[in-house]
């Protein structure tokens, strides 16, 4: 029996020749999917694109410009809070201590213990500035929203200040408290996905 007799019901059909249909490679087990090529991983799927270093999902993992730049005027202004508090504390002793040396009445003890207040005021606004500075790094959205608050008070309270000062220091103070408070709260506003990120 010969692959060219038309009766053999084993050889190709007519009018073919034999070996025909072409033989492929044979086949590797994979539930049809196709193979990587040998030595690329993958199987059969185009390899994912590497991801950028220091990003995770799309999440910062670097603290943002303006954040860190918010978090240097933070330390900026606590010193500054930290010597206006001193100063002011020096200045109400001695006050205090002319009170005495002249016996003065109790005016001059209201004043003295509202200077006394405003320069612990002074000091408790640099512990705060530079408690928030410090947690910028591992802090969340109550950093951040405590940040936002603090920043709108300073904006309010430089803008008194200049609407008081009237040229005087306090007009030039009022203006660099004033540029701390928008840069830091600018910062809060677009620097959400930072304080807002997963942490593992």
């Amino acid at each position: 029996m010969s692959f060219g007799d038309p009766n053999n019901p084993y050889g190709p059909p007519q009018g073919q020749p034999p070996g025909y249909p072409p033989q492929g490679p044979p086949q590797q087990p994979g539930y049809g999917y196709p193979t990587a090529p040998q030595g690329q991983p993958g199987y059969g799927y185009p390899q994912a694109p590497p991801v950028p270093q220091g990003y995770g999902y799309g999440v910062p993992q670097e603290m943002p410009g303006l954040v860190k730049t918010a978090r240097v005027l933070l330390f900026i202004l606590a010193g500054f809070q930290f010597l206006a508090g001193i100063v002011i504390g020096i200045a109400a002793g001695a006050a205090q201590d002319a009170s005495n040396a002249f016996g003065s009445g109790d005016d001059s003890s209201m004043a003295t213990g509202l200077i006394i207040a405003i320069a612990l005021l002074m000091l408790l606004l640099g512990s705060l500035s530079i408690f928030l500075g410090v947690k910028f790094k591992s802090g969340g959205g109550g950093i951040r929203v405590t940040t936002i608050v603090y920043a709108s008070l300073m904006i309010l309270g430089s803008l008194a200040n200049i609407v008081n000062g009237a040229g005087g220091s306090g007009t030039f103070g009022g203006v660099i408290s004033l540029a701390f408070g928008g840069i830091i709260l600018a910062a809060m506003i677009s620097g959400g996905a930072w304080f807002n990120r997963p942490r593992y």
